[in-house]
């Protein structure tokens, strides 16, 4: 249990000795470093999936998650374990609120990073069916675009195509009506156009020659026609119109399971309105809520530390640091006096030589 104290003092960045003549102060500041702890450890998790999800089908993608996790959660407690220890309980409560207020808008930029990807795995299963009609959507807008690319590139022969279809069946329908004449001309049917005598006379023979004549030119048509249908077909295969197709269901689940973390972030922020483009109050609460849950969790060391007291520990800190500020100035008073008093030596030493000097040169120069 003491080795947990000590530990979880340390997180708090006390001065543990100190700590440990004020018993009273224990469990307040175990409280604020398994805080501290724990925010690092929630980093960790976030900055380990997020980056599990950059290095995604990469086989040493655990490796590299596990490896960064450690760091950020790390650099992230290093980071809250400083912003607590540095607020100065000794000082004003304005001066503590001034110490605190940048700090806290750190913790909640921190918070912000850290509940993102955490929000990711939450509402993962929503994520996926929103980045499915994403996909879905980009596919079909995609395969639209072809089409309309399709049909400004090649115009003319799509008019040539569709003009020689309507020729072919009007022709068509012609043949089959003539064709029925002709049978109601052999058979005797009376009509309005034809003689409702039986056999095959001159008339029969005449409408059959005719029959022939367009028939060969329905062929020619419909040759036409089909040579048309094979250029555009061909057109249509180099183009890639034929490759495109929409996704299917499997295919829109290994997508959305190889998404990268840009695409599950954008699908998160989507995740706020309906796919009509109506906002979704409920999910957006409940993302939003999130966030702020992580974010009020990453200020709470800061808050605790703001609202607790000053207490016995407190005070031994503040006459440690005086006495510690007492001394160091006593040691720079004694370094002053020392240099000074060294530096007198060094100039009378000095000047006395210089006159030894001056004397000799004056004998010197006498003689």
């Amino acid at each position: 249990m003491k080795a947990i104290n000590r530990f979880f003092w340390f997180c708090a960045g006390v001065h543990q000795d100190t700590l440990q003549k004020h018993p009273t102060e224990d469990n307040k500041y175990f409280g604020i470093g398994a805080t501290i702890f724990f925010t690092g450890l929630f980093a960790a998790l976030s900055g380990g999936y997020a980056m599990y999800f950059v290095f995604k089908g990469d086989p040493f993608a655990g490796i590299f998650a596990v490896l960064f996790g450690l760091l950020w959660g790390l650099a992230i407690f290093n980071m809250d374990r400083y912003i607590v220890a540095s607020i100065n309980k000794n000082a004003s409560v304005w001066k503590q609120i001034l110490q605190a207020t940048p700090r806290i808008l750190l913790a909640i930029m921190i918070g912000l990073v850290i509940s993102r990807p955490l929000e990711l795995k939450i509402f993962d299963k929503e994520i996926k069916e929103r980045l499915k009609v994403s996909y879905l959507n980009n596919q079909r807008s995609r395969i639209d675009t072809l089409n309309k690319a399709f049909d400004n590139k090649y115009r003319i022969e799509l008019g040539q195509l569709n003009e020689a279809r309507a020729q072919r069946d009007s022709l068509t329908n012609g043949i089959k009506s003539d064709r029925q004449k002709l049978n109601f001309e052999i058979f005797g049917n009376k009509t309005t156009e034809t003689s409702g005598v039986m056999g095959y006379g001159p008339y029969a023979k005449r409408k059959e020659a005719e029959l022939a004549a367009r028939q060969q030119n329905l062929d020619t048509l419909s040759a036409n026609v089909r040579k048309l249908e094979g250029f555009i077909e061909n057109r249509k295969q180099f183009d890639g119109l034929y490759t495109e197709r929409l996704y299917t269901g499997k295919q829109l689940d290994s997508l959305t399971s190889i998404a990268g973390f840009a695409d599950r972030n954008w699908a998160l922020g989507q995740l706020s309105f309906n796919p009509n483009g109506t906002p979704d109050e409920t999910t957006a609460r409940a993302v939003t809520f999130i966030g702020l849950l992580f974010i009020f969790f990453e200020c709470l060391p800061v808050f605790v530390k703001m609202m607790s007291s000053r207490g016995p520990y407190d005070r031994s800190v503040e006459h440690i640091e005086t006495a510690q500020i007492y001394t160091s100035e006593k040691d720079r008073d004694y370094e002053v006096e020392v240099v000074d008093g060294v530096h007198a030596t060094r100039v009378e030493t000095e000047i006395e030589r210089r006159k030894r000097n001056l004397r000799q040169e004056i004998t010197t120069n006498t003689i």
